[in-house]
């Protein structure tokens, strides 16, 4: 089980049940409840790799155009800094991030410290029992302020549906190499649940370019 997340997100400390890891009763809780200008999503995966592997991966921030949404550039400007570019068709939105902790094959936070989104997120990548694979869980807190006059209003991307979105696109790259996508369905075959989630989210946005393998 992850320890509490010990570092700010933004301004103070977040309690303790919001570590991405944190197991009840066999379960892990539920995000803290959205408030004081706060958005939090949580979001898990069962991912057939090792927690090494699936660290290593998501270390790799400038490949996260490849498995993040609408993620069109992203620049390591220093050993724990990098710049994000975020783009839809014309409009973008561009932000600084810095990782407050990095625990090689378990743990990664970070947060942004500049810029038009004010974020912060957690990754714990926790073997799963029986060798069956790696449980990441993604951990997110967004401040409603820039969220809401930036990402949401720009592109109409609800931030808890792209926490979901990024982490099955992660689940698919992770494991095969590519971001599963059929003609004329940008996310591919999604099912009664990803409709309706679709719906309840107004969701249209097409998926990243992951790495297509050759055929």
């Amino acid at each position: 089980m992850a320890a509490a997340l010990k570092e700010s997100l933004k301004a103070e400390i977040p309690p303790s049940e919001s570590s991405a890891g944190v197991i009840l009763n066999g379960r892990y809780m539920a995000p803290p409840k959205d408030g004081d200008g706060k958005i939090w999503a949580r979001a898990t995966a069962l991912v057939q790799a090792s927690s090494h592997e699936l660290y290593v991966l998501w270390r790799d921030i400038e490949s996260a155009p490849k498995w993040q949404e609408m993620i069109t550039d992203v620049i390591q400007t220093g050993p724990k800094t990098s710049h994000w570019v975020m783009k839809a068709g014309d409009d973008k939105i561009e932000w600084d991030s810095e990782i407050l902790a990095d625990e090689p094959g378990h743990r990664i936070a970070w947060r942004s410290v500049a810029g038009d989104s004010n974020h912060a997120g957690e990754v714990v990548f926790e073997p799963a029992p029986g060798g069956r694979g790696t449980n990441v869980i993604v951990l997110q807190e967004f401040r409603q302020g820039k969220v809401k006059t930036a990402a949401e209003t720009i592109f109409s991307r609800n931030p808890k549906q792209a926490v979901i979105e990024n982490l099955r696109h992660f689940k698919a790259f992770a494991e095969t190499g590519e971001i599963p996508r059929t003609e004329g369905q940008p996310h591919g075959p999604r099912g009664a649940s990803g409709n309706l989630k679709a719906s309840a989210y107004g969701e249209k946005i097409g998926v990243p370019p992951g790495v297509r393998k050759a055929s």
